[in-house]
C-alpha cells in the first residue's frame, strides 16, 4: 500500500556561519529563493554537483539555481539524513 505523503526529506542543519548569513538575510524574495533551493536539496540530496577535492572530510557538493539566483555548498551525513549547509549566497 502507498504511503499518502511524498518522498521522506531530510533534515536541514547550518553551520555557525550559514546560520550567521541566514540571519542577515531580510529581503522577502531572498528568503523565497532560499527556501526554494533548500527544499531542493532536502528532497533530492544528490541535486547539487561534487565539488573537487579530497576524500579526507565530507564531500562538499554546491546547489547552484541560476533563476532564483541562489548558490548552496553543502554535505550530506552518510545516511542521507541530514544536509548540511556550509555556505548561502542569494
Amino acid at each position: 500500500m502507498p504511503t499518502p505523503h511524498g518522498p521522506r526529506r531530510a533534515q536541514v542543519a547550518f553551520s555557525d556561519s550559514a546560520a550567521k548569513r541566514l540571519d542577515a538575510i531580510t529581503s522577502e524574495a531572498e528568503l523565497h529563493a532560499l527556501d526554494r533551493a533548500l527544499v531542493v536539496i532536502s528532497v533530492d540530496p544528490d541535486a547539487g554537483e561534487l565539488l573537487p577535492g579530497d576524500s579526507h572530510g565530507p564531500r562538499l557538493r554546491q546547489y547552484v539555481d541560476d533563476v532564483e539566483r541562489v548558490r548552496l555548498v553543502y554535505w550530506v551525513t552518510v545516511l542521507k539524513t541530514v544536509v548540511v549547509v556550509a555556505f548561502i549566497e542569494v
